[in-house]
């Protein structure tokens, strides 16, 4: 793993190499009824907190002046989405430079197994007309169709945190301003990530074994 940054400076995230299997299921603990169905630890629970921690560091050096709406994309984000505005918090109040912050909740469903589709659902949040002259945090993937849809309501400014960005063809890393992890093109699960509607409840990001593929596939 290696930190990186573009030419403008812009944080690119802890960069996962290819060849990175990752750890071994028995360094640590994890739901026993998911022990034939995933492969190996890909980030461990420890580290993906600390690196959201050093996220809110970013925001808060870029919204000190602001308020922010977040606007978390479910179910995946969840997770994410709490810890970072929970660090955005204890860091405003250690600091005497409290950011009012206020989450609103909208649901992305691109997935079917493990394959992405291109059929894009957006779900919830029908009336997002507060966000007018808000400053925003979106924490969440499959931004453009998000991205567009947010613009409509003439928002003050957006940036998107996303924790995970995976290295595939024409990747969107340019369209995330705060990034946790940049990842080969792998089917991760964990930490909220799920595969329908499974592993959700993994602390850790998991690389899922082809028989757990097998076993909750629909």
């Amino acid at each position: 793993m290696s930190a990186a940054t573009d030419n403008r400076g812009m944080k690119s995230g802890i960069v996962i190499k290819d060849d990175w299997s990752g750890y071994s299921l028995d360094l640590f603990s994890y739901p026993e009824h998911y022990h034939d169905d995933i492969e190996s630890v890909y980030i461990p629970h420890g580290v993906i907190m600390n690196r959201t921690e050093r996220l809110a560091h970013y925001i808060m050096e870029d919204f000190r002046d602001d308020s922010i709406m977040v606007l978390c994309t479910l179910k995946g984000g969840y997770k994410f989405c709490a810890d970072l505005v929970e660090f955005i918090k204890v860091l405003g109040r250690s600091s005497n430079k409290y950011v009012e912050t206020r989450v609103e909740f909208i649901r992305l469903k691109s997935y079917r197994n493990d394959q992405s589709t291109e059929d894009l659902h957006i779900v919830g949040s029908r009336d997002l007309s507060f966000l007018r002259g808000k400053a925003i945090v979106d924490t969440g993937k499959t931004m453009k169709a998000l991205l567009k849809h947010v613009e409509t309501f003439e928002p003050k400014m957006v940036k998107v945190a996303g924790l995970l960005v995976k290295r595939v063809p024409n990747m969107a890393e340019s369209l995330i301003d705060y990034v946790g992890f940049e990842i080969p093109n792998r089917f991760v699960v964990g930490y909220a990530l799920d595969y329908n509607e499974y592993f959700r409840d993994l602390n850790h990001i998991c690389v899922i074994s082809k028989s757990g593929k097998m076993k909750y596939r629909i």
